[in-house]
């Protein structure tokens, strides 16, 4: 049996979902725009589980995004699902966060994907998959500027999707440029490539893995009153 529970916790979205052999059964999210990981990931990984009449012995393995993204949600995110697999003795499973979302576009063959997470300002992260989810380009933390993207855009269509694609619409005016507004990552389009790096072997070590951060975590400094 392959029963695999994908956790995202990347953005604001806390998702949960359950894959038996790549397939679905089971999701359960918040979409809103704050975040409650902390409150709401363990309720929901048992609501998931209950809904699918599955014990946590049960489970073959541990699904967890892994970034980049938000750092106290991929915090969240991985001491959860260290600990699961710690409890169960199962193997974990990463999946590139940026790669899940760019599941979320079916586009024409010629076509590029640009998932792209807000970090700051006019910053993102984001990376370029081709219509077979390919990465062409590595992921990066970027500013944005109007002539970003450009020699995919000349090349063909380009769908930027995710809750970063705002500020680019603001600057981008290309004629092949199609935006997929705020949409998150979801654990939903994590299932299949949990499946396929479950039957390859592809785990991370439980002990020594860490989030995908991207860059490193500046914590703000209070204004003095």
């Amino acid at each position: 049996m392959s029963n695999i529970l994908c956790i995202e916790t990347a953005t604001t979205n806390c998702s949960v979902a359950l894959s038996i052999y790549g397939e679905q059964v089971v999701l359960k999210e918040d979409n809103g725009m704050q975040y409650s990981h902390a409150e709401r990931l363990h309720p929901y990984i048992e609501e998931v589980l209950a809904s699918a009449k599955i014990n946590k012995k049960e489970l073959t393995a541990i699904a967890i995004s892994k970034g980049p993204g938000s750092y106290t949600g991929l915090r969240i995110g991985v001491s959860a699902a260290k600990g699961l697999c710690y409890a169960l003795g199962i193997p974990l499973i990463s999946i590139s966060t940026l790669k899940a979302l760019s599941h979320q576009v079916v586009c024409d063959e010629d076509s590029y994907v640009v998932p792209m997470l807000d970090a700051r300002r006019m910053e993102v992260y984001s990376a370029v998959f081709d219509a077979s989810y390919r990465l062409v380009r590595p992921i990066e933390a970027q500013i944005l500027t109007e002539n970003s993207f450009q020699e995919y855009l000349e090349k063909s269509k380009v769908y930027f999707v995710g809750n970063g694609v705002s500020k680019f619409e603001e600057i981008c005016h290309h004629p092949n440029a199609v935006f997929i507004k705020e949409v998150l990552p979801s654990a939903s389009q994590m299932c299949q490539l949990a499946e396929a790096k479950r039957t390859a072997g592809d785990y991370e070590d439980v002990a020594y893995f860490e989030p995908y951060y991207l860059k490193d975590f500046i914590a703000g400094v209070p204004k003095s009153k």
